[in-house]
């Protein structure tokens, strides 16, 4: 126990008397009033004389005395703090916990990290569209813009174990980082594997993308000025070539259904035109329009001619007698004209050896119908051709490039790390640390 709690308090006592015998004699200076004087435990106040013979009786009776007041302690002042064990651990914990850390990680930032430069690369993906000159003429040109997508897909690009892999077997990333022998903390692993590459790229290539403008800054970071250089320019050099294979995938994908909607018209108008030309080959008949033609003319002639040899046999019956030689041939061609145009007439409902025994009915339906196919074909073909044309013309009007606005800069200085702010937040982290475990170790010794 302290002192101060050894000490017994001392206690004062006012007396009530006392104090109305003040009163009293302050009021009336000839009326005699009993004090009482104090001592080490106080004094009990005395009995004053009676009223009866001490005072006049036509003067009036005294006021009855106050209510003594409350005791006061009052205990003595603390004595002077002394150190105690626990004070000097708290200490120690502190040497331990923040000094020492930070004057370890304090001498590895300034004695063996080694200086690390950045360059800086700033590019965006445009997308330039020449329209017709119908369409300027219309006010709906649109001469550029910016593809967010595309921007979106190089991001992601930027960050994938894909071009890693791609710029170590270019520049072998693994001995430019590294390169510092003594720097354990900053430098790469060589026997590391390549997640770890890409977790110590994240480190060294930061990636500032504006989605409002689609602009994308680098900030790569490397132990030599023409080293991060160089990966910057590889960053861009593979961004290009992205940006070259999306524009192609597009334009491929832009008139892919044009060239397969081609290539199936195109099969069927040779197919349509293989079938025509096995017609005509069966049937020997070019154009059975043009055949039947050429029958009818002849059929008309005969018809003509028949009609001829009628007319000369009635004027020869007239004239002559009925057993005339010549009335007699005219009879037989007469007959011979009728017979030829029978036949003729047959070739179109029966058919004929030329035409393979098929009547002209049926050849002209199936040629007809062969001729429309190709007809369609041939109008579907043209059509697929015209569409595939336009889609070309569409992808080469519209193609997507990386435009740099910021070149891979050369570094003078070295810029990290940061050393004042690391040591800073490590100090801020380790003193938070102490104080938090300080603040544990009180609040269960207060609960013991």
């Amino acid at each position: 126990m302290d002192s101060s709690q050894k000490n017994t308090p001392r206690r004062l006592h006012l007396q009530a008397g006392n104090t109305a015998a003040a009163t009293a004699a302050a009021a009336q200076p000839g009326q005699q009033v009993s004090g009482a004087g104090t001592g080490a435990q106080g004094a009990k106040p005395q009995a004053a004389k009676p009223a009866a013979a001490t005072q006049n009786p036509a003067q009036p009776a005294r006021r009855p005395a106050a209510p003594a007041p409350p005791v006061v302690t009052i205990r003595p002042a603390a004595g002077a703090a002394r150190a105690r064990r626990r004070h000097w651990g708290i200490l120690l914990s502190f040497v331990l916990v923040v000094l020492l850390p930070m004057m370890l990680a304090g001498g590895y930032l300034y004695t063996r990290a080694v200086d690390q430069y950045a360059s800086t690369v700033g590019f965006s993906v445009r997308k330039e569209d020449f329209n017709s000159p119908v369409d300027m003429l219309g006010g709906i040109a649109k001469l550029s813009g910016s593809s967010s997508s595309d921007t979106d897909i190089l991001y992601k690009f930027i960050q994938s174990q894909e071009l890693v892999a791609d710029i170590d077997s270019r520049i072998d990333l693994r001995r430019l980082y590294s390169k510092p022998q003594n720097d354990p903390v900053f430098a790469f692993d060589p026997a590391g594997s390549i997640e770890d590459l890409v977790d110590y790229w994240q480190r060294m290539v930061k990636v500032n993308y504006d989605v409002g403008t689609g602009l994308i800054e680098l900030r790569v970071t490397a132990f030599s000025p023409e080293d991060a250089q160089q990966i910057a320019t590889a960053i861009f050099d593979k961004s290009s070539v992205m940006i070259n294979e999306l524009s192609a995938i597009a334009r491929e994908d832009a008139t892919r259904y044009a060239r397969e909607e081609l290539a199936r018209t195109k099969d069927e108008l040779k197919k349509a035109r293989e079938e025509l030309t096995q017609f005509r080959s069966r049937t020997q008949i070019v154009d059975p329009t043009a055949d039947i033609q050429g029958q009818m003319g002849l059929l008309t002639t005969l018809q003509q001619q028949l009609a001829e040899a009628l007319i000369e046999a009635d004027l020869l019956r007239e004239t002559t007698r009925e057993g005339d030689p010549r009335l007699a041939q005219l009879k037989r061609r007469i007959s011979v004209i009728r017979g030829q145009i029978d036949e003729e007439r047959r070739k179109f409902g029966v058919g004929s050896e030329e035409t393979g025994g098929e009547d002209y009915a049926t050849l002209i339906a199936e040629f007809e119908r062969l001729s429309a196919d190709r007809e369609f074909a041939e109008q579907a073909y043209v059509a697929a051709r015209v569409s595939l044309e336009a889609a070309l013309a569409d992808a080469r009007r519209k193609s997507r490039y990386l435009a740099a606005y910021i070149r891979p800069t050369l570094a003078e200085t070295p810029q990290y790390p940061k050393r004042g702010m690391l040591l800073g937040l490590t100090g801020l982290f380790l003193l938070s640390f102490w104080v938090i475990g300080l603040l544990i170790y009180y609040s269960v010794r207060d609960r013991r």
